[in-house]
């Protein structure tokens, strides 16, 4: 993702220090990673920056995709997980997309028994918050 990145002059800061460990499959996990990553790539202006962090709290383990990007409107939110769902704003067909990719994001998040959040103010970027079942780690 970091090619991607500099492609745009945005920065990309990862903060992933912490050892956290779940359970699931390394394939969809994956695919919830460079989902979020990428749409905070697409949607970041050039010289921008996204950040990503791995954390626990609360029992879970936590990952965290935020950027300086357009944001998303507030109305548009509640329906950003929903399939074919596009802000016309910030999810403009000249960026590609089919309005797929948070709701696979959240299906895969859900079967792993954890959900995905998003906050965002319109022109001043978003943040996606993305909770799991922690695992003791003995299993990898």
């Amino acid at each position: 993702m970091r090619l991607l990145a500099e492609d745009k002059k945005i920065a990309l800061r990862c903060d992933t220090s912490e050892r956290v460990y779940i359970e699931g499959s390394r394939a969809r996990l994956k695919q919830v990673v460079v989902n979020l990553v990428d749409n905070a790539i697409k949607y970041t202006p050039e010289g921008g920056e996204v950040h990503v962090a791995v954390s626990e709290g609360d029992g879970k383990a936590i990952l965290e995709v935020s950027d300086s990007g357009v944001g998303i409107p507030a109305e548009s939110l509640p329906q950003i997980f929903e399939r074919f769902y596009r802000s016309d704003k910030a999810r403009t067909r000249k960026l590609g997309g089919t309005g797929l990719g948070l709701s696979i994001v959240r299906s895969i998040c859900k079967a792993h028994g954890g959900d995905v959040t998003a906050e965002s103010t319109d022109g001043n970027g978003s943040r996606f918050r993305v909770e799991l079942p922690l695992s003791d780690g003995t299993s990898v």
